[in-house]
C-alpha cells in the first residue's frame, strides 16, 4: 500500500488549530479540492459544506468521505461567480485559494464570534519553481492581515515549509469575527 501524500491529509496549519472545531458546528470549506480539510472537520463532528468547481475532484472527495464514514455536503460551484451557500458558519476555511474580490463575502459568511482560517501562497512561491505564478493567486508579504479586517487576528504566520519534499511559501491566518 502506498503512503498517502500530504495532499491527502490536512495542512499543518489546519491540524494545529483543529481543536476549535467541535461537534455540531457549521463549517464551510471553500475551494475544497480533494476534500481533506472538509473530511477532517466532519470527523470532528462538524456539519460541513464543501465547495469546489471541479465535478471530478468532488466525486473523488465524496468517495473519500464515504470511506472515512463521514457526511459532507459537496457543492459544485464557481467561486468567482456563483453565490456562496446560504447561512452563517461557525468556521469558514480556505486553503490554497485566493480571491481578493470576494474576500469580503467569504468573511461575511462567518457568524459573529466565528472563525476564518486561510492558508495560501505568497509571492515568494515563484522563486521556488512550482505552484501559482500569477499576482492574482499570490499574496504580498503582510497582505493577508489587511484582507481579513475587521476580524481579530488570533494567530498568523508567513513561512517557507516543506510539503511533499518541496519548499512552499505560505501565509496562514486564524481570525475571529467580532461577536455581537
Amino acid at each position: 500500500m502506498l503512503a498517502a501524500s500530504s495532499r491527502d491529509i490536512p495542512s499543518a496549519w489546519f491540524q494545529w488549530h483543529a481543536a476549535i472545531i467541535r461537534p455540531g458546528m457549521r463549517v464551510l470549506d471553500l475551494a475544497c479540492g480533494r476534500g481533506c480539510h472538509a473530511i477532517a472537520a466532519a470527523e470532528r463532528g462538524a456539519h460541513v459544506v464543501a465547495v469546489d468547481n471541479d465535478a471530478e475532484i468532488l466525486r473523488s472527495a465524496e468517495k473519500a468521505a464515504r470511506k472515512a464514514n463521514v457526511t459532507v455536503e459537496w457543492v459544485q460551484a464557481d467561486l468567482q461567480r456563483d453565490p456562496l451557500p446560504e447561512g452563517k458558519f461557525d468556521i469558514v476555511m480556505v486553503f490554497n485559494y485566493l480571491d481578493r474580490a470576494r474576500m469580503s463575502q467569504f468573511l461575511d459568511a462567518v457568524k459573529p464570534g466565528g472563525y476564518f482560517m486561510l492558508e495560501t501562497f505568497l509571492e515568494q512561491q515563484r522563486e521556488l519553481g512550482w505552484g501559482p505564478t500569477s499576482d492574482e493567486h499570490l499574496l504580498k508579504a503582510g497582505e493577508l492581515w489587511e484582507l481579513v479586517q475587521p476580524f481579530e487576528i488570533l494567530l498568523a504566520r508567513e513561512v517557507v515549509e516543506i510539503l511533499d519534499g518541496r519548499s512552499m511559501a505560505v501565509s496562514s491566518i486564524l481570525a475571529q469575527r467580532p461577536g455581537e
